[in-house]
């Protein structure tokens, strides 16, 4: 994986855009055909292409001792995820190998699943522990009935599932150290909204929308269409600076600290946003539900210190609130109202221009995943 800016190299860059009025620009035009956020043959590829890569569960901070599980489906699989007691985190398909029950549901801690059907019961390494009444199934190989395994990595903070055979590893190669051990899970919201999961996706990906979209939330504190952006492997790192990051002309270099200066927005292939915000970080997992319907799941997390200060869960709480409240929503707005107006017929395509350069390198990343399912899904991209 390539290094990203660090803190120094990062604020040149924004200085002398701001100094310049300027922003990173991007080298080539993406022309999405709007079929695709709407075309249910091409929903059923982009789900098996999220079926065949990793993608994000959740944080490790929501599995933070033995025995810690979070029960969910995701692309359509009920799934159930749980950290060991040698602490390894390992995922199986949440059904019992009886009669098909999901074990659990939601999240928790426990030493073992029993079924709440029969009672059959698995370890947290998934085997089959017990049977009531087990001279009822003369010849069972208990070790042929343990829980169905899913291929399960921790990386950079965060719990990736691959369903099925990989297509690719995806965003992992590629993952930062995103969420270090001291970060602590304080929040998780779940909701739907009525908009393609990649027109949401796409909402921030770029800065170029901020003072049109954003006017009384987030552009009084920042700039419109100044943003760095960093395309490495099949992700990208998207920076938002605040107005305030120019105090930092008066600090010495060797003390420039962008913490509570900018947004930093990561997107993980191909589903995942990892979002930096003044008090609290944002895992977002969109869920793809229908060609025109999406699930969100969002983890807030905040660092157990803050400038060497305990966490403060109020303060916390009420930068995640002005987040939601405020900016998420007129994306979210934005969002369904793109997809209300696919109705209309205007637009063959949606053109992403030199500001747009994540958004076409998503795409670009998306597109070839789904060329390779048309191609029969053979080798590995």
């Amino acid at each position: 994986m390539s290094a990203l800016l660090n803190d120094v190299d990062l604020v040149d860059r924004i200085l002398a855009h701001v100094d310049g009025k300027s922003t990173d620009k991007g080298a080539s035009v993406w022309r999405e055909p709007t079929a695709n956020y709407t075309s249910p043959e091409r929903f059923a590829a982009e789900l098996e292409v999220l079926r065949r890569v990793p993608m994000a569960f959740c944080p490790s901070a929501a599995l933070p001792e033995p025995g810690s599980y979070i029960a969910r489906t995701t692309v359509g699989t009920p799934l159930l995820v749980v950290r060991g007691t040698d602490g390894i985190v390992r995922g199986f398909r949440n059904a019992c190998r009886h009669r098909g029950m999901k074990l659990v549901e939601d999240d928790g801690c426990k030493r073992a699943f029993a079924c709440p059907y029969h009672a059959w019961t698995y370890g947290l390494d998934g085997s089959l522990r017990h049977i009531p009444g087990e001279e009822g199934f003369p010849g069972l190989d208990k070790q042929a009935h343990g829980l169905v395994p899913v291929t399960v990595h921790e990386k950079g903070g965060l719990v990736f599932v691959t369903q099925d055979a990989p297509l690719s590893d995806g965003a992992l190669p590629d993952v930062p150290d995103l969420l270090p051990d001291d970060y602590v899970l304080f929040n998780k919201i779940e909701f739907d909204d009525k908009a393609n999961w990649k027109l949401i996706g796409e909402t921030s990906m770029e800065g170029y929308h901020i003072k049109a979209l954003h006017s009384q939330s987030f552009y009084p504190y920042g700039y419109d269409n100044l943003n760095v952006v960093e395309l490495h492997g099949r992700n990208s790192r998207i920076v938002f600076p605040f107005r305030r990051i120019e105090k930092l002309r008066q600090v010495p270099r060797e003390e420039w600290n962008v913490q509570g200066r900018l947004t930093d927005v990561h997107q993980l292939f191909p589903n995942t946003h990892v979002s930096f915000l003044s008090s609290h970080a944002m895992l977002i997992i969109l869920e793809p539900v229908t060609p025109s319907e999406t699930h969100w799941v969002i983890y807030q997390l905040a660092p157990r210190l803050k400038n060497g200060k305990p966490l403060d869960i109020a303060e916390a709480r009420r930068d995640a609130n002005f987040v939601q409240d405020a900016g998420l929503t007129e994306d979210r707005q934005a969002a369904c109202a793109i997809q209300a107006g696919l109705a209309s017929r205007a637009n063959s395509h949606f053109t992403f221009g030199h500001y747009e350069q994540a958004i076409g390198h998503f795409h670009r990343h998306l597109t070839e995943h789904v060329e390779r399912l048309k191609a029969g899904g053979s080798g590995f991209l």
